[in-house]
């Protein structure tokens, strides 16, 4: 039989649908509640799409559907595993971890943000990482006081919990 007619795929075929890992932050793995709740669904959104699939019988079709979510259930069961659930924040005297911070910008305008982990962190929708340079600035500060922001400030006007 020719080799024309095998269906194989060549090692080359093989490595293009192989993705490099979702890179891990060196950070602790902070997380919020909700944001534990919304690993945890990632996770079985991407076991699912790993067993829809896993069932394409299709060997050359299977393993380019496969390996996203592959890479994806690797990544979230590892975040899961590191993951340190922090409780919400019982006072409002200083910026911390949970809390949603309103603060206004030299430049006249006003911004509130919930300081939530790395991985539930959306700025669009009003979270950011406590790992970015917002959030650095602004832990530990209060009502009132000023952070510098590279060559920028922020005025904390308002902490309040969540």
């Amino acid at each position: 039989m020719s080799v024309a007619f095998v269906k194989e795929e060549s090692a080359e075929a093989a490595a293009e649908i192989q993705l490099p890992e979702r890179p891990i932050s060196p950070h602790p793995n902070l997380v919020t509640e909700a944001g534990l709740k919304q690993l945890e669904t990632q996770l079985r959104e991407a076991q699912a799409a790993l067993e829809v699939a896993g069932a394409i019988e299709d060997v050359n079709e299977r393993r380019r559907r496969l390996a996203i979510p592959s890479r994806d259930a690797r990544y979230f069961a590892e975040r899961l595993r590191t993951a340190e659930p922090m409780p919400n924040p019982d006072d409002t005297e200083t910026v911390a971890f949970g809390h949603v911070v309103t603060f206004s910008r030299d430049d006249g305008r006003v911004q509130t943000y919930r300081i939530v982990g790395e991985d539930e962190a959306d700025p669009a929708a009003g979270s950011i990482s406590y790992v970015s340079p917002v959030a650095r600035a602004l832990m530990g500060k209060a009502v009132g006081d000023v952070a510098a922001l590279g060559e920028r400030e922020i005025e904390i006007t308002e902490i309040a919990v969540p």
